[in-house]
């Protein structure tokens, strides 16, 4: 099956869109990861689609495990179009990109959704990326690293003077 490539481009715009909506401060990895997939399905079922987390790939495992299929994080079903497939990465996983291209193969429009602090190298088409950057800090003991995404508009408070700015305009008054 071709896949319309407008309609790809679209719909990877369509999610990078909600993705850049999204706000979140002092996740760890797993956090993050489990926020953006339920975001990825939120995004899907108001598109009005069949969403199904954790669907089957029709890439099988590795050996010794090769009669098992790999696993998508979140695939949409549509009533007019390709299916949808997300793989939600904060890594560059080779794996995800085979994962995704042979469900490409398979007809269905690859996306994936890589987040971190940013320089992702995109992947070769017909997959699409949908980027989510990302601040990390180290957090406290037994946490590791903890990420945030704040606003585009979020800057931090200005620092502020000791000195009281109404006594030292009325001294100017006199």
């Amino acid at each position: 099956m071709d896949v319309d490539i407008a309609d790809a481009e679209q719909v990877a715009a369509s999610l990078a869109d909600r993705i850049s909506k999204l706000t979140f401060v002092d996740q760890d990895v797993d956090e993050v990861t489990a926020l953006l997939v339920e975001a990825v399905a939120a995004w899907g079922a108001e598109q009005g689609w069949r969403v199904y987390r954790r669907a089957p790939s029709v890439m099988p495992l590795p050996a010794p495990y090769e009669h098992r299929h790999s696993i998508l994080d979140v695939a949409c079903a549509r009533p007019v179009g390709a299916p949808i497939v997300i793989e939600v990465d904060r890594s560059d996983r080779q794996r995800s990109v085979d994962k995704l291209l042979a469900e490409a193969d398979a007809g269905r429009i690859p996306l994936w959704l890589r987040w971190g602090s940013g320089g992702f190298e995109p992947p070769p088409l017909p997959v699409r990326m949908v980027t989510c950057e990302v601040t990390s800090r180290r957090g406290p003991a037994g946490r590791g690293r903890l990420h945030s995404r704040l606003p585009e508009s979020h800057r931090p408070a200005p620092e502020h003077t000791a000195v009281d700015a109404r006594a030292e305009e009325q001294g100017d008054l006199f």
